[in-house]
């Protein structure tokens, strides 16, 4: 890796986005910044080297887990390295020459569009058009300057761009928070940690009664808190699953390794996708 890219972080979207702020908490200020269309070139920019860290979001509180990303946490084979959580708010933002009556559409990415539907029941003349991502709606409204047009955005991307927020927070929920990961092309966890610190991993299990639950038991013989599963299908196989496993610990502790040497003993497939300490 050239010592350009030795301190780049890779994400996706433009500017602007919820990742661009999640990359900035779990990187630092300084860090620099690769925008990436989609989340599968966020994965191949940092196998390359083109950016020596990635930030994906894997989980928001409405709209559930990022599926596309948990398959590529396997295939790609990048550790865990940190997490951090975000306060997602959503802002009508415009040209500063636009005037809320002037509006007759309004981009954003489809996530963020279904978490303002309240915002276009109350303005029916509005109509919501899908756009790759949230911070490039805004973007495009500086370089292409439609009529009648807004963009559902981030307030980091409406300063990014010089536009202006019209109308502030129109989520339908103000408990919408979106879990980010921190990805490096090397695990490097210290050999003594201290409490808080968190493992993901991933794992698959014969398809026999029973076998998920002595798999599970696995953890709560040793009274390892888990914080999340989830079930993904395992290819080539219908109806058979990879459970991917949060819980606190890191794999360093000896009962968790005491509960990961269990687990191993059972499973038909094993990995620990990485041990991180989460950033408030």
């Amino acid at each position: 890796m050239s010592n350009k890219h030795k301190n780049r972080v890779a994400f996706q979207g433009e500017l602007g986005a919820f990742s661009h702020f999640a990359a900035i908490k779990l990187a630092g200020p300084r860090t620099a910044l690769l925008p990436c269309e989609s989340f599968k070139q966020v994965f191949e920019s940092l196998r390359r080297g083109d950016a020596a860290k990635a930030v994906i979001p894997i989980e928001n509180t409405l709209h559930g887990s990022v599926h596309e990303n948990y398959d590529y946490l396997l295939q790609f084979d990048m550790p865990i390295a940190g997490e951090t959580t975000l306060r997602i708010s959503h802002n009508l933002v415009v040209l500063p020459d636009v005037k809320l009556a002037q509006i007759r559409r309004a981009f954003s990415h489809p996530v963020a569009l279904n978490q303002c539907r309240r915002f276009f029941d109350e303005h029916p003349r509005i109509e919501p058009v899908a756009f790759y991502d949230t911070a490039g709606s805004v973007k495009m409204l500086k370089e292409q300057r439609p009529a009648g047009a807004a963009a559902i955005a981030s307030e980091m991307a409406a300063q990014l761009y010089g536009a202006r927020i019209i109308e502030r927070n129109i989520e339908d929920n103000p408990h919408n928070f979106t879990r980010f990961f921190l990805l490096t092309k090397q695990n490097a966890v210290p050999k003594h940690v201290n409490e808080g610190w968190k493992t993901s991993i991933v794992f698959s299990t014969a398809n026999t009664p029973g076998a998920l639950f002595r798999a599970m038991a696995c953890f709560a013989l040793r009274d390892l808190n888990l914080t999340k599963i989830e079930s993904r299908p395992l290819p080539e196989r219908p109806w058979e699953y990879l459970f991917y496993l949060d819980f606190f610990g890191s794999q360093t502790d000896e009962k968790v390794q005491r509960a990961l040497d269990h687990l191993r003993e059972m499973a038909t497939f094993f990995k620990v996708l990485g041990s991180y300490r989460p950033t408030p």
